[in-house]
C-alpha cells in the first residue's frame, strides 16, 4: 500500500490500531543520498573505529533526506498455530515547508539513479510527500503559529483586485496563492451574499493556510474545507462576525490543526515509539540515524549519546544482519550478498525447518507482494525483513531444541532465542568485529609513493583501504577474507611491493621508537655499570 500526504491523515487511526496489535515491525528506508563526498581526511575507511565512522556518517545524514519509508506490521492470527499477516506501507515524505521551517537537502547521482533502475515514484515523492519535522522544528513553528509570531516571516503583495496586502507562507508558492485570492475576488465583484464557489486541488495543512489567507484578506468571506476543496462563501459583515466568534472552525482551532497537519509522519513516528514494539531492520544502523536526525533531534556529537537516544525511543531493535551472521556459518549456507537472496535461501530446501516455520500473509490491501518482486521497495524489504527474522528464529529454536521435542512457537520464544542479537551494537559497548586481519605493505623502490598510488595499484585485484605507516609502509584493510589471502599470495615475491600480515607489537612505529628508547637506556645504564665498578 502507498501512501502519500493525500492518503496519510485517513489511514492515521488504521496505522495506529495495526502498531498497537503488533507483534513486531520491519522498517526499511530510501534516501536521497548515502555518502558526501568529503575530503580524503574526512571519507569513510574500513579503519575507522565506530566513534569516527559516526561522525563521517553523521554529516552525511545530515545533508541528504528521506524519500521512502517501509513499514511492514508483523502480527500473530490469533486461534492459528505460527501464522503471522503482514501489514506493508510505503510512505513517501518531502520535508515540512512552512514558516521559518525550509529544509535544504542534496541529491546524489548514484542514489537517483539505483532507485530509477527500481522504479521509485520520484513524482509522489516530489508533489505529494508526507511532511514531518524533528521536535527541535516543531517547538520553533509550534511557539510562533501559537503566539502570533509567524505572521513577521510572511512575504506579502500588494493585489489590485483587493486592494489590500495579501499575506502567504513560504509554504506556498507566492504566484500559485496570487492566482487563487484574484480568482476569489474576480467572484466576488459578480455574487450576491450566500453565493459559494469551490477551489479545489488544495489539500493538508497548506489548506489551512490558504483560508486563514483569504479570510484576512476578505472581509465578507467564510470558509469551510470539503472533500472537495476549499468552499468560499459570500456573507455580509455582521454574519462574517457571528461564525468568527461562534464557529468551531474559527483560527484559534485551526492553528492546532495546522500543527497536526505539518507535522506529518513525525505524528506516526511517536506513535510508533510510544507502542514500544519490537523493531527490525537489516544493516539498519543508517536508518536509525535518519529516523533520530528527521523525527527526534539533530544527531548529538557523540555517539555513546546517539545510542543511548536510540536505545530509549526504541528499547528492542534486531537487525537480521547480525542474526543470520551466525547461523549462516553453522549450517553452511551459500553465500549471500543482499536481503533478496537471505530470503529466498532461507525459503529453498536448504533450510531444514522449511517445512515446519512460521507461515506469512499478506494483509489485504498489501497483496501486490505476493506474486512479485520489489527489491528496494521500501515496504517490500521491510516484509522480507520481517520474514527472515521469523524463519531465522525458527531456525534458532529448532537448534536449542534439537535433542528433544519443540514446543508450540511463539513470538516470545522466538524473542527468548534472540536474545544474543537484540540491541546488538545499538546498546552499550559495540561487539568485537570479525574481520580478516591488517596486511603490512613494504614499498621499495618507490620514492615519494602516496595512499592514492597504493589504492590504483591493487584496485584491479580487490578493494583495500589504505593507511600511511611511515615514509615506505602502509597498511591494507579489505572486508573480505578471500581478498586478503589472495593479495598475500599474488605478491608473496614480488620485487616492488612485498605484503605481509601486520602485527602491532613487531611494525608499529609507537612500539618501535619505545623499543629503541629503551634499547638506548639500557646501554647507557650497563656502560654506566661498566665504567663506575672501581678496578683490581
Amino acid at each position: 500500500m502507498d501512501v502519500g500526504a493525500d492518503e496519510f491523515e485517513q489511514s492515521l487511526p488504521l496505522l495506529q490500531e495495526l502498531v498497537l496489535g503488533a507483534d513486531f515491525v520491519g522498517l526499511d528506508i530510501e534516501f536521497t543520498g548515502l555518502r558526501s563526498n568529503l575530503s580524503r581526511p574526512q571519507q569513510i575507511s574500513l579503519f575507522d573505529l565506530p566513534s569516527e565512522w559516526y561522525l563521517k556518517t553523521r554529516h552525511s545524514v545530515q545533508q541528504f533526506t528521506i524519500c521512502q519509508i517501509g513499514l511492514s506490521v508483523f502480527s500473530s492470527i490469533e486461534g492459528e498455530s505460527n501464522k503471522y499477516v503482514a501489514h506493508s506501507c510505503n510512505f513517501f515524505l518531502f520535508p515540512t515547508t512552512f514558516g521559518i521551517l525550509d529544509s535544504e537537502f542534496s541529491f546524489q547521482a548514484s542514489s537517483v539513479q539505483f532507485l530509477n533502475q527500481y522504479g521509485f515514484d520520484y513524482n509522489k515523492f516530489l508533489k505529494n510527500g508526507i511532511p514531518y519535522m524533528n521536535e527541535e522544528q516543531e517547538k520553533k513553528i509550534k511557539h510562533n503559529i501559537l503566539t502570533g509570531n509567524w505572521r513577521v516571516r510572511r512575504f506579502w503583495w500588494f493585489s489590485a483586485a483587493s486592494h489590500s496586502h495579501v499575506p502567504t507562507f513560504s509554504s506556498l508558492d507566492k504566484d500559485q496563492i496570487k492566482v487563487v485570492i484574484d480568482e476569489v475576488t474576480r467572484w466576488l465583484d459578480l455574487a450576491e451574499e450566500g453565493d459559494w464557489m469551490t477551489l479545489p486541488g488544495i489539500a493538508g495543512f497548506q489548506a489551512f493556510e490558504v483560508q486563514l489567507v483569504l479570510r484576512q484578506a476578505l472581509p465578507d468571506i467564510w470558509t469551510v474545507l470539503r472533500d472537495q476543496g476549499i468552499i468560499v462563501k459570500k456573507v455580509s459583515k455582521q454574519h462574517r462576525w457571528y461564525l468568527e466568534n461562534t464557529s468551531c472552525d474559527r483560527e484559534s482551532c485551526w492553528k492546532e490543526k495546522i500543527l497536526l497537519s505539518a507535522r506529518g509522519f513525525s505524528v506516526f513516528f511517536q506513535m510508533l515509539v510510544k507502542a514500544q514494539k519490537p523493531l527490525v531492520g537489516h544493516n539498519m544502523m543508517m536508518d536509525l540515524l535518519h529516523l533520530h536526525e528527521k523525527f527526534f533531534r539533530p544527531l548529538p556529537e557523540s555517539y555513546d549519546q546517539f545510542k543511548l537516544n536510540i536505545h530509549n525511543l526504541f528499547p528492542i531493535l534486531i537487525d537480521t544482519k547480525n542474526v543470520t551472521k551466525d547461523i549462516w556459518k553453522e549450517l553452511n549456507f551459500p553465500r549471500v550478498s543482499n536481503l533478496s537472496e537471505v530470503y529466498e535461501v532461507l525459503n529453498s530446501d536448504l533450510n531444514p525447518t522449511k517445512n515446519s516455520g512460521p507461515v506469512v500473509i499478506h494483509a489485504s490491501k498489501c497483496e501486490k507482494y505476493v506474486e512479485t518482486k520489489y527489491p528496494h521497495e521500501a515496504a517490500y524489504d521491510a516484509f522480507l525483513c520481517g520474514s527472515v527474522l521469523l524463519k531465522v528464529a525458527h531456525l534458532l529454536l529448532w537448534r536449542v531444541h534439537s535433542a528433544g521435542p519443540m514446543p508450540e512457537p511463539s513470538f516470545s520464544l522466538y524473542l527468548d532465542v534472540l536474545a544474543p542479537y537484540v540491541n546488538q551494537n545499538f546498546s552499550g559497548p559495540d561487539c568485537p568485529s570479525i574481520r580478516p586481519p591488517i596486511l603490512l605493505l613494504r614499498v621499495r623502490r618507490w620514492p615519494g609513493v602516496s595512499e592514492q598510488q597504493v589504492y590504483r595499484e591493487f584496485q584491479n585485484v580487490c578493494k583495500f583501504d589504505v593507511r600511511r605507516l611511515s615514509r615506505s609502509q602502509f597498511l591494507l584493510l579489505t572486508n573480505k577474507f578471500k581478498d586478503a589471502r589472495s593479495i598475500l599470495k599474488e605478491y608473496r615475491g614480488h620485487p616492488t611491493l612485498q605484503v605481509s600480515l601486520y602485527r602491532y607489537w613487531r611494525h608499529s612505529p609507537n612500539i618501535n621508537c619505545l623499543l629503541q628508547v629503551c634499547g638506548v637506556v639500557t646501554t647507557w645504564a650497563l656502560l654506566a655499570l661498566l665504567l663506575g665498578r672501581p678496578g683490581p
